[in-house]
């Protein structure tokens, strides 16, 4: 299975937008949904997205967020998870997991979201996720 981030929307301090698609091995799309990011700082642990470029993201367990998915192999970086959240500041470099309401810079029902992305990954240990950053002032990587 394979995945694709798209950012799209840079909302400067209050994050970054983009758009999560899920292929399964099929080539059929398995869901949707949208993220939200710190902005790029220079891929700083706890302060910035990471680069784009394409990674291996494996199954675990956190013990605040349940079972999600960790992106690995972030140059310098470590422990960067898939979870729930809705603000820029509830997260430390990770990616959160939403719905997106145009002309916002949050993601809503989180949770919910969530919940539809652990099913689409059920059964699922590992995928490559691809990161492309459409976003002007992002293009980095």
């Amino acid at each position: 299975m394979d995945a694709k981030l798209v950012r799209f929307h840079d909302g400067k301090d209050a994050g970054i937008i983009g758009v999560l698609t899920l292929t399964g091995e099929d080539g059929r799309p398995r869901g949707v949904a949208h993220t939200l990011e710190k902005p790029w700082r220079g891929n700083r642990p706890n302060e910035s997205c990471i680069p784009p470029g394409v990674y291996t993201c494996t199954s675990r367990t956190s013990q605040k967020f349940g079972q999600t998915f960790e992106v690995r192999d972030v140059p310098g970086r470590t422990d960067i998870l898939f979870h729930r959240g809705n603000f820029v500041e509830d997260t430390q470099g990770c990616i959160l997991v939403g719905a997106w309401e145009p002309g916002a810079n949050i993601v809503i029902n989180s949770k919910v979201q969530m919940a539809k992305f652990r099913e689409a990954f059920g059964g699922v240990s590992e995928f490559r996720l691809t990161i492309i950053d459409l976003t002007p002032a992002g293009m980095v990587g």
